[in-house]
């Protein structure tokens, strides 16, 4: 994201962007083609697609991001260093750069269920590092960023460590996982910066669809959701209408308060869905203005 003079890492305050997967079946190609034509009107600065490890949905990456790209979107696809050698990682660099691509999404992943090597990267940083290496400045490389620390982390500090390599090594700005506590992701700001990293750090905002999907969601990446929300979704029982209205509610109130305080910008995972993106993104007045007939 571009920085303003005066605060190192601020963008301008309407900047969002949105996470897509890509689909696994021909009902799925179909309903993300429906999702993006729902979405365009948003004009959001890029839409990210994720890249599944051990072959699971990477195939499908750059198919999606054609897709985003040929409906008018700016596109990002992630890449995975989980499993993949130095040798098929450059294959998809070149490949990524033959389509004129110049934004990527660099994680470590996640290992799939089941054995699978560990490839030729640890860690992201050193992922970021032979991007930069084989390919210099033509990407924008964004990372991840855990406000409320990596699960698999050994401590905060050992966390923003980790962090700091990935900036060290070469990212230009950070995507954090989804929190519904801003306070957190403040205080990891403020560590951030004490420890010299001064590249954005981008919210990563979750609308709430449902109750159990996003306690299965938040077990499994360590987000943690405060005990009065997780209290009030379980009053709501199967009452999807109420689960929705509360769910838009906080978390349109929570990216009103990152705004509010300077955040640059806001990054929504979708979950490859629509409505609860573009009405939060509405109530917040991030939308460009309808034209008047």
């Amino acid at each position: 994201m571009s920085r303003q003079a005066g605060e190192a890492g601020r963008a301008p305050a309407a900047a969002f962007s949105l996470e897509f997967f890509p689909p696994r079946s021909p009902e799925g190609v179909a309903k993300l083609a429906a999702v993006r034509e729902a979405l365009k009107a948003l004009a959001p600065e890029f839409c990210s697609v994720t890249f599944g490890a051990g072959g699971s949905t990477r195939e499908g990456t750059l198919e999606t991001v054609l897709a985003f790209r040929g409906d008018g979107f700016v596109a990002a696809p992630h890449l995975s260093c989980i499993g993949g050698t130095r040798e098929a990682i450059r294959a998809v660099l070149d490949q990524y750069r033959a389509h004129d691509i110049h934004h990527l999404v660099a994680l470590r992943g996640d290992a799939p269920s089941g054995s699978v090597e560990a490839g030729a990267f640890r860690y992201a940083s050193e992922l970021v590092a032979f991007i930069r290496a084989e390919t210099g400045d033509w990407f924008r490389i964004d990372v991840a960023a855990y406000p409320e620390m990596h699960p698999q982390a050994k401590s905060p500090h050992d966390d923003l460590a980790h962090f700091k390599r990935k900036v060290d090594a070469g990212a230009d700005n950070a995507i954090t996982q989804y929190f519904f506590n801003d306070e957190a992701y403040w205080r990891f700001v403020d560590e951030a910066r004490n420890a010299g990293i001064e590249v954005p750090i981008i919210p990563g905002i979750m609308p709430i669809a449902s109750a159990s999907g996003l306690a299965r969601f938040s077990d499994n990446c360590g987000a943690d959701i405060p005990r009065w929300i997780r209290r009030r979704l379980e009053s709501y029982g199967d009452d999807a209408k109420s689960i929705r209205a509360f769910g838009l509610d906080v978390v349109t109130a929570l990216c009103e308060r990152l705004l509010a305080r300077g955040a640059p910008g806001l990054h929504f995972y979708t979950l490859n869905q629509a409505a609860l993106t573009a009405e939060i993104v509405q109530r917040l007045g991030l939308a460009p203005a309808a034209p008047r007939r």
